[in-house]
C-alpha cells in the first residue's frame, strides 16, 4: 500500500515549476487584474485562515498562473446539496472565477442524481460533467470499474502542472476513506460529516427529570452507551415525560418513507451500529458493515449461507429496532418523511433525542431564535458517540462518516479535466478551507481542526470540535472497498427495508430478499469479472447454523437482546475527549 506521505510532500514539492513558468506568456496588466481579485477575495471573505495573508496569496498566484492556459473555458462540475456545497457554489466559484479567469459553474443537486449522473456517465462513455463531488462510499466502485482517474496517479503525471505545491494530503483526515485496495488515492475530501447521537442536554440536566428516570429504570439519565438505555430514555420522554414546558415531547425522531433516502439510514452503518460485522477500522474483516464478507479484496457474500451477515440475527434485530422505535417513540408523521423533511424537526423543540443524526444539520441547528438555542448564542442540545447494540464488540466501528470527495472521471476531455482539478484544489485549499468549515461545520483537515477558530466556535457547536480533535472518531467510517457496485446494491436497501416498516414483510422476511439480492448482483459482478483479482466470487451455499457457529461474523442470536442499560454523564465524556480518550 503507497503511504499518503508518498503522494503528498514528497511528490507535490517540485510540482509548481513547470505551472509557475506560465509567467512568461502573461501581461503585467493581466497579472495584476487577477492579483487585484485576489487580494479583494483575501481580504473580504477568506479569513480565518491557517496561512497567514502572505502566504494566502502566494497559493492564490499560483492559481492565477496555472489556469492561464484554461483562461475563458467554461467548466461545470456537480455536488449534492448541502451547507458546505451551497458555499462553494455561490461563493467560492464567483471567487475562482474572478482570480483564475475560467469560468466556473457549481451546479447542486439532491444526493441520488449525482450518483445517477456517475452511474450514466461510466455507462455512456459520455462526459456530464467535468469533475464531481461524490461520497467515498463509491469508494469500492471507482477502484473495480476504473471508470475514474487514480488521483495519486495523476497528481504525479498527466496532471503534475496543474497540481497545487501547498496541496498537503497529509493534512487530510479522511484519505484512508478515499484509497483503493491497490493503495491508490481516488477521490480527494471535500467535506466530511458523521451521524452520531443528538440530546437536549438541558432536559437531561433537569432534577426532576433525572429523578423520575432513575426512580423508573434504576440508573442515571446520561448519554446513552447501548441501545438498552436509548430505548429507556426513548420511552421515559415518550411515554412517562410526556410534556415539557406545556408541549408535547418525544423520545426519539426518525423517518420512514420508502424512498432512497431510507437506504442511506441503514447503509450508514445502522448494523455496524448493532454489532452485525466484525472487528475492524475502517471496515469490519472479513465481514463489514453492509453484512458483506470479503475474502482478501474479493466479496464472498452477503447472505449468512454464504458467510455474510445481511439477514443474521444481529441485522434483523436492527431492523426490528428502527422500526420499533419510529412506531413507538417517535412523531405520527416521522413514518412519512424523507430523510431531508425530517432533519429539521429537532431544532423545532419537541424531540428529546435522536440515535441516528448527521453532523451535517449542525449549522442550520446553530441559528438564533430556535427553540433549540440559548439566548447567547450557545445550544441546548449536544452531540455524542452514537450508543451501540447488543451485538457490538470493542473494536469495531460504531458509526458512519460521509466523505464527500473530488472524482476526476476518465471520459472527460483531458484539458478540461485539468481545468475542474484547479477548482477542486481551490475549495480545498489552505486559503480557503477554514472559512468554509466555519460555514458549512464539515471539516476536511487537521490543521483547520486545531486552529484557534475552530477553539473559539466551540461552545457553540455542542461538541462537533471535541469529537473531531478526539480519538473516537477513528471510529466513524464511509461504506468501504468490500462494496463492488455502490449504485446497484444501495438501490436494493430502500426497497426491502420499506416492506418491513410497512410491516408487509417480516424483518426477518425483508433482510432475506435484501440479502439475496445483494447476492445476486454480486453474482453477476463476478461473471462479468469487474475488479479483477478483487472481483466478487461468491461462497458456496451452506447451512445457516455452519457459519453461525464459527467465531465473529455472522454472529448467533442472543439469548437476551435487551442487557441492562449504561449511561454516562456528557460532562465526563467530553472531558475524557478533551484529555484524548474514547471514554
Amino acid at each position: 500500500m503507497l503511504s499518503r506521505t508518498k503522494f503528498s510532500k514528497g511528490l507535490l514539492g517540485g510540482v509548481g515549476g513547470a505551472a509557475l513558468a506560465l509567467t512568461v506568456a502573461m501581461s503585467p496588466a493581466q497579472a495584476d487584474q487577477y492579483m487585484d481579485a485576489a487580494k479583494k477575495w483575501v481580504d473580504s471573505e477568506f479569513n480565518p485562515s491557517t496561512l497567514s495573508k502572505e502566504e494566502q496569496l502566494k497559493e492564490l498566484e499560483w492559481f492565477i498562473q496555472a489556469s492561464k492556459p484554461y483562461r475563458g473555458m467554461e467548466i461545470k462540475v456537480v455536488s449534492e446539496t448541502i451547507a458546505t456545497h451551497e458555499y462553494e457554489s455561490k461563493v467560492l466559484a464567483k471567487a475562482f472565477s474572478e482570480i483564475t479567469g475560467i469560468k466556473l459553474t457549481h451546479d447542486l443537486i439532491g444526493e441520488g442524481d449525482v450518483i445517477e449522473k456517475l452511474q450514466t456517465e461510466m455507462q455512456s462513455g459520455r462526459s456530464i460533467y467535468d469533475a464531481y463531488i461524490n461520497d467515498s462510499d463509491l469508494i469500492g466502485t471507482h477502484s473495480r470499474y476504473h471508470k475514474v482517474v487514480p488521483l495519486s496517479d495523476y497528481m504525479a503525471g498527466e496532471g503534475k502542472d496543474v497540481t497545487l505545491p501547498t496541496l498537503d494530503i497529509d493534512d487530510f483526515i479522511g484519505t484512508s476513506f478515499t484509497t483503493g485496495p491497490d493503495g491508490k488515492l481516488y477521490q480527494l475530501p471535500d467535506q466530511q460529516f458523521a451521524n452520531l447521537y443528538w440530546f437536549r442536554y438541558d432536559w437531561f440536566q433537569r432534577p426532576e427529570l433525572k429523578a423520575k428516570f432513575k426512580e423508573i429504570y434504576g440508573y442515571d439519565l446520561g448519554v446513552p452507551v447501548n441501545w438498552s438505555a436509548y430505548e429507556d430514555i426513548a420511552e421515559f420522554f415518550s411515554k412517562h415525560v410526556k410534556e415539557i414546558d406545556g408541549q408535547p415531547v418525544y423520545g426519539h425522531m426518525d423517518y420512514g418513507k420508502k424512498d432512497p433516502s431510507l437506504g442511506w439510514r441503514f447503509t450508514d452503518a445502522w448494523l455496524s451500529m448493532a454489532g452485525a460485522g466484525d472487528k475492524g477500522i475502517p471496515n469490519g474483516l472479513p465481514v463489514d458493515e453492509w453484512g458483506i464478507r470479503v475474502e482478501g479484496c474479493a466479496p464472498a457474500g452477503a447472505s449468512v449461507e454464504r458467510g455474510g451477515a445481511t439477514n443474521g440475527p444481529a441485522a434483523v434485530y436492527a431492523l426490528t429496532k428502527y422500526r420499533d422505535w419510529l412506531k413507538e417513540y417517535a412523531p405520527p408523521e416521522a413514518a412519512g418523511m424523507t430523510f431531508g423533511e425530517a432533519g429539521p424537526v429537532p431544532a423545532q423543540g419537541n424531540i428529546a433525542q435522536q440515535i441516528f443524526w448527521y453532523t451535517a444539520f449542525t449549522e442550520a441547528m446553530t441559528k438564533d431564535g430556535l427553540p433549540v438555542v440559548n439566548e447567547d448564542g450557545t445550544p441546548k442540545w449536544r452531540m455524542a458517540p452514537s450508543p451501540h447494540g447488543p451485538y457490538w464488540e470493542e473494536g469495531m466501528k460504531l458509526g458512519y462518516q460521509d466523505t464527500g470527495s473530488w472524482t476526476l472521471m476518465k471520459d472527460t476531455d483531458p484539458v478540461r479535466r485539468k481545468a475542474a482539478w484547479l477548482y477542486a484544489q481551490f475549495t480545498v485549499s489552505k486559503t480557503v478551507s477554514l472559512k468554509k468549515l466555519l460555514v458549512g461545520l464539515t471539516p476536511i483537515r487537521e490543521s483547520d481542526l486545531q486552529s484557534q477558530a475552530m477553539t473559539d466556535v466551540a461552545p457553540k457547536l455542542g461538541g462537533l470540535v471535541e469529537f473531531y480533535r478526539s480519538p473516537a472518531r477513528v471510529a466513524w467510517t464511509p461504506t468501504g472497498t468490500n462494496v463492488p457496485d455502490y449504485p446497484k446494491l444501495a438501490q436494493l436497501w430502500w426497497q426491502n427495508v420499506a416492506e418491513a416498516v410497512t410491516e408487509e414483510k417480516t424483518p426477518q422476511q425483508a433482510m432475506d430478499n435484501l440479502a439475496e439480492g445483494m447476492d445476486k448482483v454480486m453474482k453477476r459482478l463476478e461473471r462479468a469479472k469487474i475488479g479483477g483479482e478483487c472481483a466478487p466470487k461468491l461462497n458456496k451455499k451452506r447451512e445457516a447454523s455452519y457459519w453461525l457457529e464459527k467465531p465473529g461474523a455472522p454472529k448467533a442470536k442472543l439469548a437476551n437482546e435487551k442487557p441492562q442499560g449504561e449511561t454516562v454523564p456528557y460532562d465526563d465524556l467530553l472531558q475524557a475527549w478533551k484529555e484524548g480518550r474514547v471514554r
